[in-house]
């Protein structure tokens, strides 16, 4: 699918994998406002199946992309340690496969908190990765064959929140999908800590961190780091038709596997070269009241 099937066709082609999830919905949705000389290519799966390699390099051919900002991957923790074949492949060797086809052109990465294991918090570019599950280690692998390329760009990211096609995307959407079918009332964690940020912010710094051609590793977060409970606290001022309470719980008593407590982001790096800095979370929701989210 094109954004623009009457734009000239002068104009360079940008590929968005992904575009039928969340942050690659607001990729193309806000094209027109951050990214108005691309013509938008929205790559979901029924366009074609990004592990149908030759498919992949036939359409690249054809179209040539001057950019590709890859966002599909396998994102939930649970399905790549079910099926840890398949996210591989999803998420390192499709990777793979368009860095190698994007060598001489623009190419953007989305990359995770969850490649660091949480044990400080405030996780700068530099500091060192240690991810304590398949789905960290499967992005992480990624990240390191994308950046042999010193034109290509990873963008670490966090929980990314909005409206999402499916309705079950964003991580708003998912905990108020928990709270209607908690019942009486729901536990989070007052001691696991992220960076949230509204994916319409993040499709903002990338477009232009990839209009302005940088390249390497950049965390792109929310300002503010928050913990779970404080989230839903946040949130929940915002749906008064959901009536489960929020209850305390930390994250140390999570029966399932290790959960990374801090992976929040230090996001000054990117600050200094975003034309308008990333707001935090609170910030974001004070300033948008009537933003459904």
């Amino acid at each position: 699918m094109e954004t623009s099937p009457g734009a000239s066709s002068t104009r360079p082609i940008a590929w968005i994998t992904g575009a039928s999830g969340l942050i690659g919905n607001y990729l193309v949705q806000t094209a027109p406002k951050f990214a108005p000389r691309w013509r938008v290519r929205a790559l979901a799966r029924a366009d074609f199946d990004l592990l149908d390699f030759a498919a992949v390099e036939r359409e690249f051919k054809k179209d040539r992309p001057q950019l590709i900002i890859h966002g599909a991957a396998i994102t939930a923790v649970a399905d790549a340690q079910k099926d840890p074949a398949l996210a591989r492949r999803v998420n390192v060797e499709v990777t793979q496969l368009l860095a190698e086809l994007a060598t001489d052109v623009s190419f953007a990465f989305f990359s995770t908190d969850l490649v660091f294991d949480g044990r400080k918090g405030n996780f700068a570019e530099a500091d060192a990765t240690n991810p304590l599950h398949f789905y960290g280690e499967t992005k992480l692998a990624a990240e390191e064959i994308v950046r042999k390329n010193p034109h290509h760009l990873v963008v670490r990211t966090s929980l990314n929140g909005g409206i999402s096609p499916a309705g079950n995307r964003a991580f708003n959407e998912q905990l108020r999908r928990a709270m209607q079918q908690a019942g009486q009332g729901i536990t989070l964690f007052t001691d696991e800590f992220r960076c949230p940020i509204p994916a319409v912010e993040t499709a903002r710094a990338v477009w232009e961190l990839a209009q302005k051609h940088c390249a390497g590793l950049y965390h792109v977060a929310g300002a503010e780091k928050l913990s779970r409970r404080e989230i839903g606290e946040l949130l929940v001022k915002r749906w008064p038709e959901v009536t489960a309470t929020l209850k305390s719980g930390s994250a140390q008593d999570f029966p399932g596997p290790p959960r990374a407590l801090d992976t929040s982001l230090n996001i000054a790096k990117v600050q200094k070269v975003l034309s308008t800095p990333l707001p935090g979370l609170r910030e974001w929701l004070a300033a948008n009241p009537s933003e459904t989210f």
